[in-house]
């Protein structure tokens, strides 16, 4: 991993959020960035560390359910949670469907909030872990020969058929 601090990535246009939020985080040894709209979130490039986002629901350009929609793809090993002064059940119900791991309501609770970020941040570290290790098996893969391949290609074929009539 290229960072070894984790760090807690904060969109919210109430800078006064932002800064109440950064001395809990540092206190717990994460590296907090705060950012004031999605887009300057968005300019931002991907790190390759444990993180997390806590994502304001009301933003002025792009709203914190649609930031959540584009980076869903490209940034899987980083949970996401919502903070909102006004939420509902359906905004509730949509972030969660579209993978947010906490909605929290204002004022925020600390003690919540580095709860879920150290839940965040464990599953972000396992998420990363994931990625190398997928990485350096298609890197392996892609290292063999032809020949080898398909000799890999039957025995993984034999070892499914054999542990599959291991019952018989």
């Amino acid at each position: 991993m290229q960072h070894a601090t984790p760090m807690v990535f904060v969109v919210d246009d109430d800078i006064s959020v932002s800064e109440s939020l950064e001395a809990p985080i540092r206190c717990e040894g994460w590296e907090p960035e705060a950012f004031a709209s999605a887009q300057e979130f968005l300019t931002r490039p991907r790190v390759v560390t444990p993180s997390c986002l806590i994502l304001d629901v009301d933003l002025p350009d792009l709203n914190g359910l649609d930031l959540q929609k584009c980076i869903a793809s490209d940034r899987k090993n980083m949970p996401i949670m919502f903070i909102t002064g006004h939420g509902d059940v359906p905004m509730t119900v949509r972030a969660m469907k579209a993978g947010a791991v906490e909605f929290l309501m204002k004022p925020l609770n600390d003690e919540a909030l580095l709860s879920a970020v150290r839940h965040s941040i464990e599953r972000s570290t396992v998420a990363l872990r994931r990625e190398t290790e997928t990485g350096t098996l298609r890197d392996c893969y892609a290292s063999l020969t032809p020949r080898e391949k398909e000799v890999l290609v039957v025995f993984l074929d034999f070892r499914t058929n054999r542990s599959a009539l291991s019952w018989v």
